[in-house]
């Protein structure tokens, strides 16, 4: 199955900056390495969000949980990188109660 609504998927800057390309985050450092390692950049952030949104709608879903919050779902594949070398990685995503747009909650190495 593919990520429910995964046309109207959010990736929040702030997600991007203050978490996944930020090497000094306590939890986000080592995905940040990762990140950058290949190609992606603090200054041009919009180009993870735009691959990690891609990502969530072209990719299975591989667990999906719900919670007291709503559904999280898992989508595991290749993301495209600017260096070309697209890894695969997990991005987990939430529908939470009261929406029916899916929003980014993390991503990192599969």
């Amino acid at each position: 199955m593919k990520l429910p609504n995964a046309a109207t998927a959010v990736v929040e800057k702030r997600k991007i900056v203050e978490y996944l390309l930020c090497r000094s985050h306590v939890d986000g450092a080592g995905k940040a390495e990762f990140f950058i390692r290949h190609g992606f950049k603090l200054e041009r952030w919009q180009v993870l969000a735009d691959a990690l949104r891609r990502h969530g709608q072209q990719h299975e879903v591989t667990n999906a949980v719900e919670s007291p919050f709503g559904f999280r779902y898992s989508v595991d594949g290749e993301l495209q990188t600017p260096d070309g070398r697209n890894p695969t990685v997990r991005t987990v995503w939430i529908i939470e109660k009261v929406e029916d747009r899916p929003r980014l909650v993390t991503a990192h190495p599969a």
